[in-house]
């Protein structure tokens, strides 16, 4: 409920590098039912004696979500919100967000779903507490009504613990919606995961930020701190840089090396001119000059000698008779 705080997290997580500082909209009486609002709420984290006082306690209103987006674009970093029901949509729609995030608890929701698609700006659904038949569903749902969308693995537990990550899931995911993006959101302690997921190949990162872990409310603990959330944004930026290209080959970095240290068939024994090659007369190391590469130590086999190869000589084209085979140093 704090707007210099919000614009405080909005600066953070420009400086730390990430693509998008991202808050939750509600509006409470199409969220919660009237009992839900009225229930008691004695946690230590509440702001209020009902769960509706607290809730309210921590909402901005419409002009405050206005002055942040204005925040957000004059420091140079994307401004979204999660739309927690159908008139919290409505309103970010006319805020003109770049897309909207679909909240776990929204994901089986599939009414909302078809109003929010229709709506046509991309969408990233989280799947915290679905299963893959709903997944499905919901893919089945939004796809027809705009393509733009990826879907997040997401367990909905706060602070994650690794063994409820289910990070095989993204590959579930990949396999299953070959067409879309996939991407994490997590609520775990730490980076390391998050960085793994990347690795995985997903898309979207989504993590809880904040500026103190210490502070009142219930999920600062399963945030990240300025330093984490920096760290975390280069961790990444180094997977990507590092998931490179799927062709094997040899690299124009590796040439030195392999200058040095490539290795090539020597003559393990003296071999007179004339002499027609067997294995037994052939190793591999590293020679001085450059010769067959060790790959090619078994179609030598059977090649006749041009001249006279001393013991521990490198096999070089100038002393192999070319019959045909395909031999080059």
């Amino acid at each position: 409920g704090d707007l210099d705080i919000a614009k405080r997290m909005i600066r953070m997580a420009k400086d730390c590098g990430a693509d998008c500082a991202k808050f939750q909209k509600s509006e409470l009486e199409y969220k919660f039912n009237k009992k839900a609002l009225e229930r008691p709420y004695t946690s230590k984290h509440s702001w209020g004696k009902t769960y509706g006082e607290h809730k309210r306690h921590l909402e901005f209103s419409h002009d405050q979500y206005r002055e942040l987006k204005k925040y957000a674009e004059e420091i140079g970093i994307f401004f979204a919100a999660s739309g927690m029901d159908e008139m919290a949509v409505e309103f970010l729609h006319e805020l003109d967000v770049p897309f909207f995030k679909v909240g776990s608890g929204d994901t089986n929701n599939f009414p909302y779903l078809e109003k929010t698609a229709k709506k046509g700006r991309p969408m990233v659904i989280s799947s915290g507490m679905q299963s893959m038949n709903i997944m499905h569903q919901v893919y089945q749902i939004v796809k027809p009504i705009n393509p733009n969308f990826c879907f997040l693995q997401c367990t909905s537990a706060y602070p994650l613990q690794p063994e409820d990550v289910n990070l095989r899931v993204i590959s579930a995911y990949q396999s299953a919606f070959p067409d879309i993006p996939i991407g994490y959101s997590g609520h775990e302690t730490g980076i390391a995961i998050s960085v793994a997921a990347v690795a995985m190949g997903a898309k979207v990162v989504e993590r809880h930020v904040t500026l103190d872990k210490t502070w009142k409310g219930s999920d600062h603990q399963a945030s990240l701190e300025p330093n984490e959330l920096a760290e975390l944004v280069k961790a990444i930026r180094t997977v990507e840089k590092a998931m490179g290209s799927p062709i094997k080959q040899l690299l124009p970095c590796e040439m030195a090396c392999n200058e040095k240290l490539g290795k090539s068939v020597v003559a393990k024994v003296a071999i007179p001119e004339g002499a027609i090659l067997t294995l037994d007369m052939l190793t591999v190391k590293v020679g001085e000059p450059k010769g067959f590469p060790p790959e090619s130590i078994f179609d030598l086999v059977g090649q006749k000698v041009k001249k006279n190869i001393e013991e521990d000589e490198t096999i070089t084209e100038q002393v192999v008779e070319n019959d045909g085979k395909k031999l080059k140093c």
